[in-house]
Order: structure tokens, then C-alpha cells, then sequence
């Protein structure tokens, strides 16, 4: 199974807006905890962050949202499933 990467930036960025939005957090009070960016933020949860996003600041994200970076990098079947019901370009090779 493999995914597109612009698939799986878009996903991710869900994440980070899911665990920020569950936190009570702002997007500029995240970027303080992470020290990034607001700008940064905002296109790493649309899935626009130069269809790249350096590990160094997913790990800065999730310490900032307290939780573990595998929560924000792994996916479950049902949401391979979704994507491939989507489009997502999920499938065998």
C-alpha cells in the first residue's frame, strides 16, 4: 500500500488541527508552544507546507500539543480506506 505525499500532508495537518482544536489552542498559541510560525501553522494544517514538512517540526508541534509524534504520523486502516474512497491514491503496487 502507498500513499500520494500530498495525501498524507493533508492528513497530518488534520491531526495537528484536531489535537490543537481539542487543546483549546490557537494556531498563534501553538506556534509559541513549537516555536514556529503562525504561517507555518496554518499551512501545515491545510496541507500546503511546501509538500514538506520537516520532522524536526513535527516534533515540535506534538511536544507542543503534548502528545507523541507517532499520533500525528500514523494512520489506521479506516483512514487509508477513506482516502482510497477519495481519490487519495491509496492502493497496492
Amino acid at each position: 500500500m502507498y500513499a500520494d505525499k500530498d495525501t498524507v500532508f493533508k492528513q497530518i495537518g488534520a491531526k495537528v488541527a484536531y489535537y490543537r482544536n481539542i487543546r483549546h489552542l490557537t494556531q498563534k498559541e501553538l506556534a509559541i508552544l513549537a516555536h514556529v510560525s503562525v504561517s507555518s501553522i496554518g499551512r501545515i494544517e491545510r496541507g500546503k507546507y511546501n509538500h514538506n514538512v520537516p520532522m524536526s517540526i513535527l516534533i515540535d508541534i506534538a511536544n507542543g500539543l503534548g502528545i507523541d509524534i507517532s499520533l500525528l504520523v500514523t494512520f489506521e486502516e479506516k483512514e487509508k480506506q477513506i482516502w482510497w474512497e477519495e481519490g487519495g491514491n491509496i492502493g497496492a503496487k
